[in-house]
């Protein structure tokens, strides 16, 4: 299974490159700040879409999703949380949401910092921001591969 990862998104114009990529996955996972609804939209007319909400997302986005999400693809669990607080402790915030939860990758975001890290037997993964060009070390987005193995990251750049 492929799966397309975005976080961060902020209202901004998703680039081609990603909306195109996108056709080719299975599913799509969105680790929060769409901050629009047009966003989800169009993501959601390229593939079914799991996602949370972050802190900058209003409340059409917060209804439709929660602040945390577990999910299963096939015999794996994904945790899937935004995040919060100062960027520096963002990991140590998302490794203690999921402290008590049985998961083999958790996908955050909030930083806008791309991380793909396996510490002990979880992968951390974070996408980045495909359109951030201020906070970020560069534009990007992720993509999961999930084989009877194990979970994979890769950040791609843009």
């Amino acid at each position: 299974m492929k799966i397309g990862v975005l976080s961060d998104t902020h209202s901004n114009p998703v680039p081609p490159q990603v909306l195109e990529a996108f056709k080719k996955v299975d599913s799509i996972i969105h680790a929060g700040d769409f901050c629009d609804v047009s966003v989800l939209k169009m993501l959601q007319g390229i593939k079914d879409v799991k996602a949370v909400f972050g802190n900058m997302d209003p409340a059409p986005i917060r209804k439709l999703f929660p602040a945390k999400e577990i999910i299963a693809c096939g015999k794996f669990k994904i945790g899937i949380y935004h995040g919060e607080g100062p960027a520096a402790k963002i990991l140590e915030r998302v490794k203690e949401e999921f402290k008590k939860d049985k998961v083999d990758a958790v996908v955050f975001g909030h930083s806008h910092q791309p991380f793909n890290e396996k510490i002990g037997n979880v992968l951390y993964f974070n996408p980045g921001s495909p359109n951030d060009t201020i906070g970020a070390p560069y534009c990007s987005y992720g993509i999961l591969m999930v084989t009877e193995k194990g979970i994979e990251g890769k950040i791609i750049k843009l």
